[in-house]
């Protein structure tokens, strides 16, 4: 059975970066699409964007287009989630998926998730 974890959030200033971390166990992202979610309080779950492994297909929401990248790590276990000049609307709980299907988890459908890790922005 995969499991996926986030680590990585916290609190950052308004204009700066983050990086948040997504670690696969059980199997490697090798050959799934991974995606990242958030869930900001009181609103619904939100796509933020994903990538199939090799790179071939990416998919980001308008709000982060040019400023988050999904990036895969050093090795099949790792997948990052770049977020650069971060805003105040960005503020919400980050969640890790991977699946076979890279629309499936682009659509949060099937797959496996995390239990999400805390981003807080600050100005």
């Amino acid at each position: 059975q995969m499991q996926v974890k986030e680590s990585g959030g916290g609190l950052v200033q308004a204009g700066n970066s983050l990086r948040l971390t997504c670690t696969a166990s059980g199997r490697t992202f090798r050959n799934l699409a991974v995606a990242w979610f958030r869930q900001a309080p009181g609103k619904e779950r939100e796509f933020v964007g994903a990538r199939s492994w090799s790179g071939a297909s990416t998919q980001y929401s308008d709000s982060v287009k040019g400023r988050f990248t999904v990036a895969r790590g050093d090795n099949d276990n790792t997948a990052y989630l770049q977020m650069n000049n971060l805003k105040s609307e960005d503020t919400a709980t980050y969640y890790c998926g991977a699946s076979t299907g890279f629309w499936e988890v682009v659509e949060g459908i099937r797959g496996f998730w995390g239990q999400g890790t805390q981003v807080t922005v600050v100005s």
